[in-house]
């Protein structure tokens, strides 16, 4: 059971979750029906856990290179590739179904299907082929939120499209300090990440900052589309400014313990700023 359980990948799972959750309760006008949003949340869990288990039976040969997966149930050879293709297939087709039929709309269903194929089709075989695929995997990454958007409304506006931005753009460097505290993992394995091909780490520690401050100004769409008010407008402006100056941190001394710090301040930045999404800019109906 925790072979299957690793399959799911359930920290990355649960954070898709809390963004659905986030995407539900802003298109909701902060009065969610409970109900929707359980349907939602299960559905999109189902699909999330059917990626996860695609990826690594796509990936299972890298996984064995990596010291970082090379524990995992396919290559440590405690599942075989048979029963977790299966597997994903059923959860993923599973989800996108469960989700067509509760919820009175299917855009819900049809969001999540792009998340899904994306994610396995476009994104996975990426990897090894070019590092634009950091950019093509923030499209299914910052997919959830509209996902959740899409279960309340029915249809998709300037609100959604800024949660989008948000969690594109935050991907980003996120996923380049990750790729830079793994680069020798990545490098071995053969997967074209930046900073497996970028030695020096110049370009980057450039792009983390030109994308942090992309983050910056997207951070602001709320208070013109979904009615954020000043205090919102600092809080993200203050939030913007202390990741992007962890970014330019780490440009001007490329380390391991530079990215970790960036990594770090993602995962407070993110769910500080919905937060303050939720409390100050939620939309009205």
């Amino acid at each position: 059971m925790a072979d299957y359980l690793q399959l799911t990948r359930p920290r990355l799972c649960v954070m898709a979750l809390l963004t659905v959750a986030a995407g539900a309760v802003l298109a909701s006008g902060g009065a969610p029906d409970w109900r929707i949003m359980a349907h939602a949340l299960a559905g999109t869990a189902l699909v999330a856990a059917g990626a996860s288990a695609l990826n690594q039976w796509s990936e299972r040969e890298v996984d064995a290179r990596m010291r970082r997966t090379r524990d995992r149930p396919l290559p440590a050879g405690r599942l075989q590739p048979g029963e977790v293709l299966v597997l994903g297939i059923a959860s993923a087709a599973g989800g996108v179904v469960y989700l067509a039929t509760a919820l009175a709309s299917a855009l819900a269903a049809v969001v999540a299907a792009l998340t899904l194929l994306t994610y396995v089709l476009v994104y996975t075989p990426l990897k090894r082929r070019t590092p634009l695929n950091t950019l093509v995997g923030a499209i299914p990454g910052a997919l959830p939120p509209v996902i959740g958007w899409a279960a309340v409304r029915g249809s998709v506006g300037a609100e959604a499209g800024a949660l989008f931005a948000v969690l594109f753009l935050w991907q980003v460097p996120h996923f380049l300090a990750i790729a830079w505290i793994y680069r020798e993992d990545y490098g071995r394995a053969g997967l074209c990440m930046l900073p497996s091909v970028d030695a020096e780490g110049g370009a980057t520690g450039r792009q983390m900052i030109v994308y942090c401050l992309a983050l910056a100004a997207a951070s602001l769409m709320p208070v013109g589309v979904g009615g954020a008010g000043p205090v919102y407008l600092a809080s993200a402006l203050i939030l913007g400014i202390g990741f992007l100056a962890y970014a330019i941190g780490f440009s001007l001394r490329r380390s391991t313990g530079r990215a970790r710090g960036v990594l770090r301040a993602s995962l407070i930045y993110l769910p500080a700023l919905l937060i303050l999404w939720l409390l100050g800019g939620i939309p009205h109906r």
